[in-house]
């Protein structure tokens, strides 16, 4: 039995849980260059591991072992945030005090339980598609948008922040989460979806209604727009506008977008830089047909809204914000809807792509025109 079977990796997953507890029973571990060295050597032992035992049936995709070893330090996010509100102890100290303290804010705890819940439910997800030889295209875009996401905010907000002055050498160990999924990245959209084979009279069919025939994308085209707007105005709050409405609208509804952390301004000005352009392309996606790429990238950006929708509702609410930047409690049900129906609205697009996708496929009618001529 060799590890590329689901189970050998959610085994070697697991033993974050002992390797954690020995380490932060050491007392050399005091010094913030030891605690980064020992993070390196735990994760290049980790891949010495995978690699002695995956001899007997190696992985054809050699993402099998950045996903293995993701789904290791995934398990040290979900301990981490267990320790840092009170579940459990003795197990992440040291890395906390010597490592990356700035986890201990909202942002930074709700980014590990995100990784120890989320991430790694699609980590075992692809490490069984892995296993087992299949396709993980669709579930292989959703994590990257959601990782990518996740560290376009969690690194310069690391920096710009008031825990500016605390990076310390343990830093380095998110670089692999920035490059490592870049490389991945390019590899899934290498894949080709399997529903690409599509009867061309059916594609046809699809692509020959006009929007008003097509209710739901109608409805899709209005969030759209509602989320491009949405998406500008947070930017302005977060670039600091004197108007009046964005000045009653900060400290009224989304005060978290002031809190000095840096997280949430970051956040909206990623979201108006990266997300916003793709917002302007959906739309022509669902205006134009055979734009396959609306197959692709509203997964990507699905991934990428949960993610930091999660973070920026749960930051806004959770304990370890500062009281007042959370949400008032008067405005708190109008903060919900407008934030879940703007999470919402992203995974109900890609949903739409993936379950009907051939309206957005190409050369169907080409495909149709030469059937006619052969018979």
């Amino acid at each position: 039995m060799g590890l590329p079977e689901p189970a050998g990796p959610l085994l070697l997953s697991l033993t974050a849980v002992p390797i954690s507890y020995m380490v932060n029973s050491m007392s050399a571990v005091s010094d913030p260059f030891v605690v980064a060295g020992i993070g390196v050597l735990v994760l290049l032992s980790l891949l010495v591991v995978l690699f002695f035992f995956a001899q007997r049936n190696p992985p054809k995709d050699p993402l099998f072992y950045v996903f293995a070893i993701f789904s290791f330090t995934s398990v040290i996010d979900l301990i981490i945030w267990m320790e840092e509100d009170g579940y459990i102890s003795g197990f992440m100290e040291f890395y906390m005090k010597e490592g990356e303290p700035y986890l201990r804010t909202a942002h930074g705890m709700l980014i590990c339980l995100w990784d120890g819940t989320a991430h790694y439910l699609l980590y075992l997800i692809m490490l069984g598609a892995i296993g087992r030889e299949k396709s993980y295209k669709t579930v292989g875009l959703y994590w990257l948008g959601s990782l990518l996401m996740s560290m376009l905010v969690f690194l310069p907000g690391n920096v710009l922040g008031k825990y500016g002055t605390e990076v310390r050498p343990a830093f380095i160990l998110n670089v692999p989460y920035l490059f490592l999924p870049i490389w991945a990245g390019v590899r899934i959209f290498e894949e080709k979806h399997s529903f690409t084979k599509m009867p061309a009279e059916k594609v046809t069919l699809a692509q020959n209604e006009g929007i008003f025939q097509r209710p739901v994308d109608i409805a899709l085209i209005f969030y759209l727009l509602g989320a491009l707007i949405f998406t500008v105005f947070r930017g302005l709050l977060a670039l600091d506008c004197p108007a009046d409405l964005c000045f009653t609208y900060i400290y009224q509804y989304e005060p978290y977008i002031r809190d000095p952390v840096a997280y949430p301004k970051v956040q909206m000005l990623v979201n108006m830089f990266y997300l916003l352009p793709f917002l302007c392309m959906f739309i022509y996606g669902l205006l134009v047909p055979g734009c396959t790429w609306m197959l692709d990238w509203t997964v990507v950006f699905a991934g990428a809204m949960a993610q930091a929708q999660f973070v920026h509702i749960g930051s806004s609410i959770y304990h370890r914000t500062p009281y007042t930047y959370r949400v008032p409690r008067e405005s708190w049900w109008e903060f919900m809807i407008l934030n879940v129906l703007y999470t919402l609205g992203m995974q109900l697009l890609a949903f739409r792509c993936i379950q009907n996708p051939a309206y957005f496929l190409k050369g169907s009618k080409q495909t149709v025109e030469e059937g006619k001529k052969h018979n």
